[in-house]
């Protein structure tokens, strides 16, 4: 019975997904859905890629906490369009919720959309929430066997940023252990080594991301192949700039970049 009951629940998230993500590709909006464990440093990812994007590319986060808006306040301060996801005690973002958000949105003043998913790496990576590419957060605090304990997250994903690289001479992290199993379980999504803190690394994330936004990074819902990711981020000729059309493959979109203005709003 339980097990009919989550299929059921899974289909119906899955068919509003559908329609988010519908929704999303006619305006030509790309979105990020990002997955970590509480403390791996999601906001101050997004702060970081916000700073060094929002010139070029229109951007805007909807941000899922299970209670407060301290996040979405932070992001606030960057300029750009907020709004706050209160899950009531839910462990993950749903896509009804998602789509609630969005209806607060101007999405023909969006290029980029980032989605900070609850602290958790299980629940988050069942649910489709319309996102162009799902992208997880691994702190090396938190150990080099998480890839190994939680499996589906590392699947799904269409890259994996690995956080506090900064920390590693003091902790027990072993990379090779890390490296193999997350490739056991996906084999070409790019593996990002930054810190927040010191923003060593951050550019090669970033510069990955505005191939996102110009549509040439695509992992579905539930893809069980990510062969296209690594060559497709290979050197290139476009400079990503504003006023610069890309050059994207057939059925990608080049949005021009613009600014939007910043809102903040709770939703329960």
């Amino acid at each position: 019975m339980n097990v009919k009951i989550l299929r059921n629940i899974l289909e119906a998230n899955d068919q509003i997904a559908d329609r988010i993500r519908g929704r999303l590709t006619a305006k030509g909006v790309r979105a990020i859905n990002l997955i970590s464990a509480p403390g791996s440093g999601k906001t101050s990812l997004l702060e970081r890629s916000i700073a060094a994007l929002k010139h070029d590319y229109r951007i805007a986060v909807l941000e899922g906490d299970i209670a407060t808006t301290r996040d979405a306040d932070r992001i606030e301060k960057l300029g750009v369009p907020v709004v706050q996801l209160l899950t009531g005690g839910a462990c993950h973002l749903e896509a009804p919720l998602v789509e609630r958000g969005l209806n607060e949105l101007d999405l023909d003043a969006l290029d980029l959309l980032f989605i900070e998913n609850v602290g958790n790496i299980a629940c988050p990576a069942e649910f489709d929430l319309g996102e162009t590419v799902k992208v997880g957060i691994l702190s090396v605090t938190e150990g080099h066997d998480k890839p190994a304990k939680y499996p589906l997250l590392f699947h799904e994903i269409g890259a994996l940023v690995l956080n506090k690289i900064d920390l590693v001479p003091y902790v027990n992290f072993d990379y090779e252990q890390f490296l193999s199993d997350f490739r056991k379980l996906n084999a070409k999504a790019p593996v990002f080594q930054l810190s927040c803190v010191s923003g060593a690394g951050t550019r090669d994330w970033t510069h990955w991301l505005e191939h996102v936004a110009h549509g040439e990074i695509v992992v579905p819902a539930h893809a069980h192949s990510h062969a296209d990711l690594v060559d497709i981020v290979q050197p290139h000729a476009h400079p990503h700039k504003k006023g610069v059309v890309a050059t994207v493959p057939a059925g990608g979109t080049a949005v021009p970049p613009g600014t939007a203005a910043t809102t903040a709003r709770e939703l329960v």
